[in-house]
């Protein structure tokens, strides 16, 4: 009878996989809260230290890190050594692995969480399961992601050459535990005050594939740090899908907004650089203002708000020609209006940049790496070397103009009267 190991925390998809394995003949095996949730289903499961003769022990630390697991998983069925050796020590060959990590990442960014809660969170049994049964995915099929769980079952059912698909599955675990480890890397630098590590790991994670890059003849995709933080927390209320340019200017978009949180603001952009900046009492006043600086550039652009959109601000948008809006919401009346511009796309929600974020640029050969600051006005430094002192009014156009210039390319002039960029 073929075997099936699983133990896993994301138990989404768990018991239909199971359900699917036993109907298929596999006896099934599991571990801890795994076994709890697959006889609670009424699946007959043995518990892994039955198979071991080695109870769980220290609070879970240590339940799969036995020789007769790893012998299970590495030995090669082509070897008749290999098959003789775990013969001699009782050792069952291992078939199909189910495993995924615990939640490392998603724990250690919680708000005011322990190191002591964040440390428990790194898995040891499961990265070394993984590993072991992808190094022989010529006998073992592995999985770590739910999403594979149908596809196995499918091929499982039939039959032929499923080799393929292992080694697909294979190469999905150790980019899996690359990433969990990079994550639990990044935080014990973290710990130590050390943004730049002798050895900075990245691990990012495919959220999408683009119809082309910058230009019609380039291939490209997006990929994320944080599954649903950023740019891909942004909800699409209509429209074609996002360009890789349209990434790009969004993200110079909102880069130009962010300085005037708390603040009725509006920002036209451009090839990544604003033609419009301003605030307003309500979001079309910003608009209109933004608008005026420079109408012709606007054409193709997109337009990012601080605050929701209403219908009055649809309206006047819908005139022109643009890309994409993104803002923290949209009145349904305002999704109505510029739904019936079939080509723009329109972003909800805000797309907050991850605190301690780094700013990376690709260089040949490397990665330069630098601090991300926010904006500091600084108004304890200025000093006044005319013989007219500013109003007060032209110091508010000032603190404005020094928040707008701050998203304009180096060598920047922003001219600005009235909370508005009047020339950039």
């Amino acid at each position: 009878m073929p075997l099936a190991l699983l133990s896993v925390s994301n138990k989404s998809g768990l018991v239909d996989f199971a359900r699917g394995l036993a109907s298929r003949g596999f006896d099934l095996v599991s571990t801890g809260g795994t076994a709890k949730a697959l006889r609670d289903a009424g699946l007959a499961v043995r518990d892994i230290s039955e198979v071991t003769g080695f109870p769980e022990m220290l609070d879970g630390r240590v339940k799969t890190l036995h020789p007769v697991v790893h012998g299970g998983l590495l030995a090669r069925r082509d070897l008749p050594e290999h098959m003789s050796v775990i013969a001699e020590h009782g050792i069952a060959p291992i078939d199909v692995v189910v495993v995924n990590l615990y939640p490392f990442r998603e724990t250690a960014a919680k708000p005011n969480v322990s190191p002591e809660d964040v440390i428990e969170q790194i898995d040891i049994g499961g990265p070394s399961m993984l590993r072991s049964a992808a190094k022989n995915f010529a006998a073992v099929t592995v999985v770590v992601d739910p999403a594979d769980y149908a596809r196995v079952l499918d091929a499982l059912s039939a039959g032929g050459d499923q080799l393929p698909l292992r080694r697909e599955l294979a190469g999905k675990v150790y980019a899996h535990t690359a990433a969990y480890d990079s994550a639990i890397s990044a935080w014990f630098s973290q710990q130590a005050g050390d943004q730049f590590p002798p050895r900075l790991t990245m691990a990012f994670e495919r959220a999408q594939s683009l119809r082309y890059g910058e230009n019609p003849h380039q291939q490209a995709a997006f990929y994320v740090d944080a599954p649903g933080a950023g740019l891909a927390a942004l909800v699409q209320k209509g429209g074609k899908e996002l360009s890789f340019n349209n990434f790009l200017d969004l993200e110079g978009a909102l880069l130009a907004v962010d300085p005037f949180a708390g603040e009725t603001a509006c920002a036209i952009v451009k090839h990544t650089t604003p033609c419009g900046l301003a605030t307003g009492a309500t979001p079309l006043e910003a608009y209109q203002k933004a608008l005026a600086c420079d109408p012709v550039s606007a054409f193709g652009s997109i337009i990012a708000f601080t605050v929701p959109v209403d219908a009055a601000t649809a309206q006047a948008i819908a005139s022109l020609f643009v890309e994409c809006i993104v803002a923290p919401a949209f009145a349904p009346e305002a999704v109505e209006i510029l739904g019936a511009k079939k080509n723009l796309r329109v972003l909800e929600g805000r797309a907050a940049e991850r605190a301690g974020a780094l700013d990376v640029k690709r260089v040949r050969g490397g990665v330069l790496v630098q601090q991300k600051v926010p904006l500091e006005i600084g108004e304890n430094e200025w000093k006044v070397v005319t013989k007219r002192a500013p109003t007060a009014a032209e110091q508010t156009d000032l603190r404005f103009a020094w928040r707008a210039v701050a998203s304009v390319k180096s060598n920047a002039i922003v001219l600005a009267r009235n909370g508005a960029t009047i020339g950039i």
